[in-house]
C-alpha cells in the first residue's frame, strides 16, 4: 500500500478539479456523483424475500423497520473506480455536503466500500482555499444521527408512497401518487382554488381627487376617506362572501357620481384639517436563506424554485457562493467584515451603522449549515468583478446574492412621512352641507442607506388601498385653502384571494412548517410533473384530478394531509437528528401506532369502501354534476324535463380554469348547442368528408350519408328474402379511412381540399432508385416523417414539407446519418464527458420536450425548468437519477397464435333419440 495518500469523495464531478487544487498533492478527490445506493423495489427482491416482510416496502417492517439497500443503477461503475482507488489509499475522507443529505451519502459510501483504512468526514460551507484547508484540518467522525434521521425520513416516504398511492390508483387514476410533503403542498393549491371558487364579488366606489395650494400649482391626489364623519368602504372591509365586514358607508355609482360632481362646483371650499410629520426609517432584509433565495428569485428574476436551486448549486460547486442549503440567516464574522468593507467602498463610510447587524432564525433543525447564503471568500467579489466568468443566470444570481448580501450590513434608510387631512365642504344643491374627508400621505428619504445596494421585492397585495405611488406632497398648514384641480368616481370590485406562485408557495410551507427549503423546489416539481398542478404565466391552477386526489385523502387520510401533522413529522425528524429520539422507535408508532395516533397501517386496513364515483364528483348546480373520468373531466347534465333519461356529457373546455367552473358556466355550457360535425363536401361515390372533434383530438373522416345507408339496408333486405341453397358470409364493409389534423389546424378552418390531402397520407414521394423500395411521407404520433421500408427520417420543416417534398430532396435526407453528424450538429447544448459513461453530455431537444443524453441514458428536463440553466453539474445529475430509475418496464408481451400451442376438443356425437 502506497503511504500518505488520501482518497476523498465529494458529491458532485464540479467540485473534484478546484478541491484537488487546493488539497494539492498527496490527496486523489473522486465524485460519487450523488446517491450510490438506494432502498430496493419490492419487484427487484429475491423471489424467497418477496412474500416475507420485506415483500411490501423493500423495509423490514415486522424487525424494526430494517432497510434492504441496493447500489443504484448506473452506479456499478462509480462504486467500482472508487474501491478500485481506495485499494491504493491509507486514509478515506467523505467530503459530501453539510446536510443531512450529505451525511447519509457519506455513510452509505462507507457501509459500500467497507474501508480498512481510517475514515474521517470533512465539511465545509463554501469551495474556496481557506475553507478547504480548514475543513481538511478539522475533520470528524461520521454523525449517525443525522444519518438516523435522513434513513427514517427515507423510509416513512416509502411506507407512506407505497401504502397511499395504489389507493389513488384504484379509486382515481392510474400512475398517481401520495407523498409525505407533497400531498399537503397539493391541497394547499386545491385549497386556494376552492376559496377563489367560493369567493363572492363585492362592488363599491370611492373618489380620487387632485388638490393644488393655488390654481396653477402642481397637484396632488388625495382618496376619500369619510363622508359626514362616517367611513367610506374601501376593499377591505368585506369578506370573501361580499359582505361588509364593520360600519362603514358603501358608495354607489350613483352617488359617487353625484358627490364627485358636487366637489366640483365652485362653491365647495375645500381646506387642509390636519398636517402630520413623522420620522420614517427601513430596516435592510435579512441574507438569504434557501427559502427567501427561492421567493426572491422568483419575483425578480422569474425563476422556477427547481431552477434556483440548479443555478446556485452551479455557483456553489464553482466556489461563488456558499452552501445554498440552510435555515439560517446569520453570517460569519468573516462574512460581515466583508459585506461592512464593501460597502463602506462603494456607498461611503456613513451607509454602514456603527455595530454589525447581526440576524437570527427560528429554525432550530440540525441538518441545515449555520450560514447564511452568500458570496465566497474573505472578500467579496463584486458584480463587475465575475462579469467575465459569469454570464446569463449565474451572473443574474450571483448579483442578486451580493446585493443582498452586502446591503444587510448597511444602515437603515431613513427620512420622513408626511400626511395630511383635507375637509371638503358642499354647498348649495342636494348635497348641501355634506363634508368628505380625504387623505394623502408621502414619503422623502432623505438618507438611502442600504438603499443604494438593494430594495427586497414584495407579493402582490389582495385588495390594496394604497394609492398607485407614493408622492412629495408641498408644503401644507392646517386651515390653508385648495384649490380642486380634479375629482373622479372610481368602481371597483373586490377581488378573491390570489392563486399561488412559487414564491407564495414556498412562502406558506415554511410557513406552516412543511417540508424543508431544501425540499422545496423538488416538492413544486413533483406536484407539477405528476399533473396535479399546470403553471399559467407564474400562478400554479390545480388540475381538476388534484380535487380528486384531495378529497380522498382528506376524507379517508386525514391526518396525512393536516399542515399541523406534516409540520409535526418535520419536529420529530429534527428530534431524531438532535439525538433525542430513536428512528426506529419513532417508525415504529407511526405505521404500527400509539395510543395518542392510529398508526398509517391502522388507517389502511381500516379504510372501509370507498365510492370512486362520489370522490370523483362535485355538484355544480342543479342537474349539473361535475365527473373526473379517466380522459378527463365533463359535465354530467340531467334533462329536467325528462330526469329518468341517461345523463348527457358536457366537455369542459381545456383552457377553463376550476375557480372558472361557476354554477352559471355550467348552465352556459350545458346549454350550448351541441357541436355538430362538419361536413366538408362529398366524393363521387356518395360519400361525405366531414370533421370531428374527437377524444384524441380533431380529425376528418368518411362517412355514409343516412339515406345512402338507407338504400343499401333495403337492398340486404330485399336479396335476404331471395331463396338461397347457400349462405356465403358477406364481406365486411371497408373501414372509412380517417386522418388527425395538424397540430397547425383547426376544426373551424380545415377545407375540402386539405381533408383530402389528409385522407391520402401516407403520400408516396417516389422510389429510391438504387433499392426500389418506395419513399412515402406520413404524419406519425410524433409529427411529419419519411418511411423507406424500416428505415425513416424527420422532416425538418415539419407538417410544412408533408405534401410537398419531392424525391431529390427525401433522397438527401435519407443520405444523411440517422444518427451521428446530423444529430450531432442538432445539439442545444455540450458539456464533458459523463463521469460514469465517459461519453460527451448534450441537450436535445426531442419529442417530449428538451432532454440530456450521453449516448447510452437520456434525461428529460423537467418541465418548467430554464434550457439555459442546465449545467454540466445538473446534466450529470439528470443523468444520474434516470440511471438511478433504472429501465422502462416493458409492456407484457402477448403470445403470438404461432407460439400458442393448440388444444384440439374433440366433438361428441349428439345422442341418439
Amino acid at each position: 500500500m502506497a503511504g500518505n495518500k488520501k482518497l476523498v469523495i465529494v458529491e458532485s464531478p464540479t467540485k473534484v478539479k478546484s478541491i484537488a487544487q487546493y488539497l494539492g498533492d498527496g490527496y486523489t478527490v473522486m465524485a460519487s456523483v450523488g446517491h450510490i445506493r438506494d432502498l430496493i423495489e419490492p419487484k427487484d427482491l429475491p423471489a424467497d424475500q418477496k412474500k416475507g416482510p420485506l415483500g411490501k416496502f423493500g423495509v423490514d417492517v415486522e424487525n424494526d423497520f430494517k432497510p434492504w439497500y441496493v447500489v443504484s443503477d448506473g452506479k456499478t461503475k462509480v462504486v467500482s473506480d472508487l474501491k478500485r482507488e481506495l485499494k491504493d489509499a491509507d486514509e478515506l475522507i467523505l467530503a459530501t455536503d453539510e446536510d443531512r443529505e450529505g451525511e447519509a451519502i457519506a455513510w452509505h459510501l462507507r457501509e459500500v466500500l467497507k474501508p480498512k483504512v481510517p475514515v474521517k468526514r470533512m465539511v465545509f460551507h463554501e469551495i474556496t482555499r481557506e475553507a478547504i484547508e480548514a475543513a481538511r484540518d478539522h475533520t470528524r467522525d461520521l454523525n449517525m444521527e443525522l444519518v438516523d434521521a435522513q434513513e427514517t425520513r427515507r423510509v416513512l416516504d416509502r411506507l407512506y408512497g407505497y401504502e397511499v398511492s395504489p389507493v389513488l390508483w384504484r379509486k382515481v387514476g392510474p400512475g398517481l401518487s401520495a407523498g409525505r410533503v407533497q400531498s399537503p403542498a397539493t391541497r394547499l393549491v386545491v385549497d386556494r382554488e376552492r376559496e377563489r371558487l367560493a369567493f363572492v364579488s363585492a362592488g363599491y366606489w370611492d373618489l380620487v381627487a387632485q388638490f393644488a395650494p393655488e390654481a396653477d400649482a402642481q397637484s396632488f391626489d388625495a382618496r376619500l376617506q369619510r363622508l359626514d364623519g362616517t367611513r367610506v368602504a374601501q376593499g377591505r372591509d368585506f369578506d370573501d362572501a361580499g359582505q361588509l365586514k364593520g360600519q362603514a358607508s358603501v358608495l354607489t355609482e350613483q352617488s359617487a357620481e353625484a358627490l364627485a360632481a358636487a366637489l366640483r362646483s365652485e362653491s365647495t371650499t375645500v381646506s387642509v384639517s390636519k398636517v402630520e410629520s413623522k420620522p420614517y426609517s427601513r430596516r435592510p432584509a435579512a441574507p438569504f436563506t434557501t427559502s427567501t433565495l427561492q421567493q426572491e428569485a422568483a419575483r425578480k428574476l422569474r425563476f422556477s424554485a427547481r431552477q434556483t436551486m440548479s443555478v446556485a448549486q452551479s455557483l456553489y460547486e464553482n466556489g461563488y457562493i456558499t452552501y445554498m442549503r440552510t435555515d439560517s440567516p446569520s453570517l460569519s464574522q468573516q462574512a460581515i467584515n466583508a459585506a461592512r468593507s464593501q460597502a463602506a467602498a462603494l456607498y461611503g463610510a456613513d451607509t454602514i451603522p456603527d455595530k454589525p447587524r447581526l440576524y437570527t432564525g427560528k429554525s432550530k433543525n440540525a441538518q441545515e449549515a449555520h450560514e447564511a447564503i452568500r458570496p465566497s471568500g474573505e472578500v467579496f467579489r463584486t458584480p463587475d468583478d465575475v462579469r467575465k466568468s459569469l454570464s446569463g443566470n449565474d451572473f443574474r444570481l450571483y448579483d442578486l446574492i451580493w446585493k443582498r448580501t452586502v446591503a444587510s450590513q448597511m444602515a437603515d434608510a431613513k427620512g420622513s412621512t408626511a400626511s395630511v387631512a383635507i375637509e371638503a365642504r358642499v354647498s348649495g344643491g342636494v348635497l348641501d352641507g355634506t363634508v368628505a374627508e380625504f387623505s394623502a400621505s408621502g414619503t422623502v428619504i432623505t438618507f438611502r442607506g442600504f438603499l443604494h445596494a438593494y430594495e427586497e421585492g414584495r407579493d402582490e397585495e389582495r385588495n390594496s388601498d394604497a394609492a398607485e405611488a407614493e408622492a412629495k406632497l408641498p408644503p401644507l398648514t392646517v386651515g390653508q385653502s385648495l384649490a380642486t384641480a380634479a375629482v373622479e368616481a372610481k368602481g371597483h370590485e373586490t377581488t378573491p384571494p390570489p392563486r399561488y406562485t412559487e414564491a407564495s408557495l414556498v412562502k406558506a410551507l415554511e410557513e406552516l412548517g412543511v417540508g424543508r427549503p431544501s425540499t422545496y423546489a423538488q416538492i413544486i416539481s413533483t406536484i407539477i410533473d405528476r399533473g396535479y398542478v399546470t403553471l399559467r404565466g407564474q400562478a400554479l391552477v390545480p388540475n381538476w384530478i388534484a380535487f380528486s386526489v384531495v378529497k380522498l385523502l382528506e376524507d379517508h387520510f386525514g391526518d396525512l394531509v393536516e399542515y399541523d401533522f406534516t409540520a409535526d413529522l418535520e419536529n420529530d425528524l429534527d428530534n431524531i437528528a438532535n439525538g433525542d429520539d430513536e428512528g426506529r422507535e419513532w417508525l415504529k408508532g407511526f405505521y404500527f401506532g400509539t395510543d395518542a395516533h392510529r398508526g398509517l397501517r391502522g388507517v389502511v386496513d381500516n379504510l372501509g369502501e370507498i365510492d370512486a364515483r362520489e370522490v370523483n364528483s362535485a355538484p355544480i348546480d342543479e342537474g349539473i354534476t361535475l365527473r373526473i373520468g379517466r380522459y378527463g373531466p365533463y359535465l354530467e347534465v340531467i334533462d329536467p324535463e325528462n330526469p329518468e333519461a341517461a345523463p348527457r356529457r358536457v366537455n369542459i373546455p381545456a383552457d377553463l380554469a376550476p375557480d372558472e367552473l361557476t354554477p352559471a358556466k355550467a348552465r352556459e355550457l350545458a346549454e350550448a348547442p351541441e357541436q355538430s360535425d362538419r361536413v366538408l363536401g362529398q366524393l363521387d361515390d356518395g360519400k361525405q368528408i366531414v370533421v370531428k372533434d374527437g377524444r384524441f383530438g380533431p380529425y376528418v373522416t368518411e362517412v355514409v350519408p343516412e339515406e345512402a345507408e338507407d338504400t343499401t339496408v333495403a337492398e340486404v333486405e330485399a336479396s335476404d328474402a331471395k331463396p338461397k341453397r347457400k349462405t356465403t358470409k358477406k364481406p365486411a364493409a371497408p373501414k372509412p379511412r380517417t386522418a388527425s389534423l395538424f397540430k397547425s389546424m383547426s376544426v373551424d378552418s380545415v377545407d375540402f381540399e386539405t381533408a383530402l390531402k389528409l385522407l391520402e397520407l401516407p403520400r408516396t414521394v417516389g422510389n429510391d432508385p438504387e433499392s426500389g423500395e418506395p419513399i412515402l411521407a406520413a404524419n406519425g404520433r410524433y409529427g411529419a416523417y419519411l418511411k423507406k421500408g424500416t428505415d425513416t427520417r424527420s422532416l425538418p420543416d415539419g407538417e410544412d414539407q408533408i405534401f410537398d417534398i419531392t424525391l431529390e430532396q427525401a433522397l438527401e435526407l435519407f443520405a444523411q446519418p440517422k444518427y451521428g453528424a446530423r444529430r450531432a450538429s442538432s445539439a442545444l447544448k455540450e458539456f464533458d464527458a459523463d463521469p460514469v459513461s465517459g461519453k460527451p453530455i448534450r441537450v436535445r431537444d426531442g419529442r417530449f420536450g428538451p432532454y440530456v443524453t450521453d449516448g447510452e441514458t437520456n434525461a428529460t428536463i423537467p418541465r418548467g425548468e430554464d434550457l439555459e440553466s442546465v449545467d454540466f453539474a445538473r446534466a450529470v445529475q439528470l443523468l444520474a437519477d434516470k440511471r438511478a430509475k433504472g429501465p422502462a418496464k416493458k409492456p407484457a408481451r402477448r403470445a403470438s397464435a404461432s407460439s400458442t400451442p393448440k388444444t384440439t376438443t374433440t366433438r361428441k356425437p349428439a345422442a341418439k333419440k
